[in-house]
C-alpha cells in the first residue's frame, strides 16, 4: 500500500516488484492513495493511468511506456518542477498539457520497437501464456462492463442516448450536484468524456435504483435469435417454458461478507434446469409479455430447490472454514514442535557437558581444582533447570495460543446470514 503515488513510473514497478516475484501463487494488489483535492496529484494520476495507460496490463501500453519515459525526458524532474512552480489550476493544466505532448511524441517513437524487442526475447511458450492471461483478464473485464452497460441502458432509458461502442450521452442528470451531464465512455477513449465505471456516482445511482425497485412476478419471453453470441447450453430449452426464481444469500463469517445469487428454474412438465445454464438465459434479450400468477405447487417446488442450494452453499462455507481452522492448528502445532525440539536439543547438549565436567572432577588433583569443577557443574545445572522451565512454559504458551485460536474461530464462526427473494418470473425461450 503506497501512501503517495510515485512520479517516476519505474519506481511504481519497483514497488510492485518488491512484493511480486516469479512463482508467486497469489495476486499482488497495490493500492495508491490519491489526494483528489490536489489538482497536480490528480493530473499526475491521469497522465500515468489514463493517458499512457500505465497500469493496463501484459503487452499493453504500460509495457512499452516504462522504457520510453525516462530515455528522452527527465520525467521526475519535470513533475517536481510543476509542483514547485505552479500554484493555480490554469498554470498546472498548461504545464501538464505541455509535458503530456512531449511524452506522447517520445513514447510513440519507441513503442513499436519496444514491443518487437519484448516479443523477440520471449520464447513461444512464455509469449503464448502471457497473451492467454491477458486475453482472459480482458474477457472478464469485458463481461463485467457489458453487464454494467446493460443495466445502465435500462435505468437511464429516456434520459440518455446510447451508442454501440460503450459510450452514451447523459442529457438529464438524476443528481446535478454530484453527477454531471455529458458524454460517458466505458472504457474512456477521449479526454472530453467522463470515465464510466462502477465506482462513479452515476453507476452507483444506477445500481442503487435497480436494487430498490419492486419486482412483481411477470411473464418474460427470452429471444435467442436476438443475442449475438453462441449459447449451445440453452439449445434444449428452446420452445419450452417454466418458472424461475432468484434469491440473494449473504453470509458474514470469518471477517468477510459473501453474496451468493441463487438461481433455480423449473420446466413445465419436467424437472429443474441445470444451474449453469440460468445465467446465460438471463443474459438473452427479453420482453415482458404480461403478468404471471404462480401456483402454490410451483412456488413450493422452487422454494425447496432454493433451500437445497442454500444448504449446499452454507456447507461449502463451513467446510472451507474447517480447512482454515485445520491449517491454523497445523501451523501452531508445527511451531510448538520446533520449539520443543530446539529446547530438548539444548538440554541434551547441557547433559553431555555436565557429564564431561563431572568426569574431569575425578581427575582433578587438588581441592582448588575440584571446587572449580563443581562450580562449573552448578552453573551448567542452573542453565539446564532454566531450559527445563522454558520447555514447561513453552508448553503452557502453546496451550494458551490454542485456546485463543479456538476462541477466535468460534467468534468468527458465528455466521450472520441474510436471505432475500429477488424475483420470480414465468419464462419462455423462443428461437
Amino acid at each position: 500500500m503506497n501512501y503517495d503515488l510515485p512520479w517516476n513510473p519505474q519506481r511504481i514497478e519497483q514497488r510492485i516488484g518488491r512484493c511480486h516475484r516469479y512463482g508467486q501463487k497469489h495476486d499482488v494488489v497495490v493500492v495508491n492513495f490519491l489526494n483528489q483535492k490536489n489538482a497536480a496529484d490528480v493530473r499526475v494520476f491521469e497522465l500515468l493511468s489514463e493517458k499512457f495507460r500505465l497500469f493496463e496490463g501484459i503487452f499493453g501500453s504500460s509495457d512499452e511506456v516504462l522504457g520510453a519515459i525516462e530515455s528522452g525526458v527527465d520525467f521526475e524532474k519535470r513533475i517536481a518542477a510543476i509542483y514547485q512552480e505552479c500554484r493555480h489550476p490554469n498554470e498546472i493544466k498548461a504545464a501538464f498539457d505541455k509535458l503530456q505532448l512531449e511524452l506522447s511524441l517520445e513514447i510513440d517513437e519507441t513503442m513499436t520497437a519496444a514491443r518487437r524487442k519484448l516479443l523477440e526475447h520471449f520464447d513461444d511458450e512464455v509469449r503464448e501464456k502471457l497473451k492467454m492471461r491477458h486475453a482472459q483478464s480482458t474477457a472478464e473485464r469485458g463481461r463485467f462492463e457489458e453487464l454494467l452497460m446493460t443495466l445502465t441502458r435500462h435505468e437511464l432509458d429516456g434520459s440518455a442516448e446510447f451508442g454501440t461502442d460503450g459510450a452514451f450521452v447523459l442529457n438529464e442528470s438524476p443528481d446535478p450536484a454530484t453527477i454531471p451531464a455529458g458524454k460517458y465512455e466505458l472504457p474512456r477513449r477521449s479526454g472530453e468524456s467522463h470515465l464510466y465505471r462502477l465506482g462513479h456516482p452515476l453507476a452507483e445511482w444506477v445500481v442503487t435504483r435497480a436494487k430498490s425497485r419492486a419486482l412483481p412476478a411477470a411473464a418474460i419471453e427470452f429471444r435467442r435469435s436476438a443475442y449475438d453470441g453462441k449459447v449451445t447450453v440453452l439449445d434444449e430449452l428452446v420452445g419450452k417454458a417454466g418458472w424461475l426464481s432468484a434469491s440473494l444469500l449473504s453470509v458474514d463469517s470469518f471477517d468477510r461478507r459473501e453474496d451468493h445469487v441463487i438461481l433455480v428454474a423449473k420446466v413445465d412438465g419436467g424437472g429443474l434446469v441445470d444451474a449453469g445454464a440460468l445465467p446465460r438465459l438471463l443474459r438473452l434479450p427479453a420482453v415482458v409479455v404480461g403478468d404471471a400468477d404462480i401456483g402454490q405447487d410451483i412456488e413450493s417446488a422452487l422454494r425447496s430447490a432454493v433451500q437445497r442450494r442454500r444448504a449446499d452453499i452454507e456447507l461449502g462455507i463451513s467446510e472451507r472454514n474447517a480447512r482454515f481452522f485445520e491449517e491454523e492448528s497445523t501451523k501452531l502445532e508445527g511451531w510448538a514442535d520446533d520449539l520443543k525440539l530446539a529446547l530438548e536439543r539444548e538440554l541434551k547438549e547441557l547433559d553431555k557437558k555436565i557429564k564431561e565436567v563431572r568426569r574431569s572432577a575425578s581427575a582433578a588433583m587438588t581441592l582448588e581444582e575440584k571446587l572449580a569443577v563443581q562450580k562449573d557443574v552448578r552453573t551448567l545445572e542452573s542453565q539446564r533447570n532454566e531450559k527445563r522451565k522454558r520447555l514447561f512454559d513453552a508448553q503452557g504458551d502453546v496451550d494458551r495460543r490454542r485456546g485463543e485460536l479456538i476462541e477466535q474461530v468460534e467468534a468468527k464462526l458465528r455466521q450472520q446470514t441474510t436471505f432475500e427473494e429477488l424475483f420470480t418470473i414465468r419464462w419462455s425461450l423462443c428461437a
